[in-house]
């Protein structure tokens, strides 16, 4: 199945899982962006493991992580809400080399952003400093440090499909089998890019054969970016009409660039009269 996420749990040892798989919802992402395919699969791995974290929100709202860093590649961009549709970029040089993953992205921080569906509420930020080797290690920290649990990450992605596979060890997971954790970790160690890609029932029985292991049934994502010409209206309503005209004589039309889903949107000089209509005056 793809486009989901599938969680697991390995009843007997107390450690939870999930499987991610994205294929027209990764494919979506990129689409149109030429990314170098050293940018395009790390953004991939991002998208798959946003998905992943994204499949535990408990209350509606947009979960956004961005991997800011002062190297070549200077931004990765994922977020998800609780229905687990995706959007997300990267900014970097089209003609980006191959290098190593602290090289590329530089000294710089992984930052989440919850904002949950309540007015009345503030979006939730966090900043952990990049630590790890890979896109799976600085999540593996991040998860440590913010959810006090021992978690472990496989990401892969390339141009047609970005997956993953997430373990968490649970409280009671050294009570049930104290070598259980150390057991799972080096079975699922194994596992190599292609296989991730497999049906999760199908990775689960090579991965784990000797485990009991419930999985649940998957939960759909996909790649949600519409256009909105209407919210681009209200925000150049909200600059005014002096300033719109000032704008349109000096440019002859106003562009404005949605960078996340990768939209252009064009107005020429009709617009003025329609976001602010001449006054009618009324003859008595």
């Amino acid at each position: 199945m793809t486009d989901s996420v599938s969680r697991f749990l390995l009843e007997d040892l107390d450690i939870r899982g999930a499987i991610v798989h994205l294929d027209l919802a990764w494919q979506g992402m990129q689409a149109g962006r030429d990314y170098a395919p050293t940018t395009r699969d790390l953004l991939g791995q991002m998208a798959a493991v946003t998905t992943l974290i994204g499949s535990n929100l408990k209350t509606p709202g947009r979960l956004s992580f961005q991997v800011q860093g002062h190297g070549a590649l200077r931004l990765l961009v994922v977020d998800c809400d609780e229905q687990l549709r995706l959007r997300g970029l990267a900014k970097a040089p089209a003609d980006l080399a191959p290098a190593p993953v602290p090289e590329l992205l530089g000294d710089g921080q992984l930052v989440l952003t919850l904002q949950t569906n309540t007015a009345l509420d503030r979006p939730y930020q966090s900043f952990v400093p990049l630590e790890g080797d890979t896109v799976a290690e600085i999540f593996e920290h991040y998860l440590e440090t913010s959810e006090q649990a021992p978690s472990r990450l496989w990401l892969a992605a390339n141009e047609h499909s970005a997956c993953g596979l997430f373990l968490q060890k649970l409280p009671d997971a050294d009570k049930k089998d104290e070598d259980g954790w150390n057991r799972v970790q080096l079975l699922a160690s194994t596992v190599k890019d292609a296989e991730l890609a497999l049906a999760p029932e199908e990775l689960l029985r090579r991965l784990f054969p000797e485990e009991n292991v419930r999985l649940f049934d998957a939960l759909p994502a996909s790649y949600y970016c519409p256009r909105d010409e209407e919210k681009v209206r209200g925000m150049l309503i909200s600059l005014g009409r002096e300033e719109i005209a000032g704008l349109l004589e000096e440019k002859g039309e106003i562009v404005i660039v949605d960078d996340i889903c990768n939209h252009t949107y064009r107005f020429g000089s009709e617009v003025l009269d329609q976001l602010f209509p001449p006054v009618k005056r009324t003859l008595h």
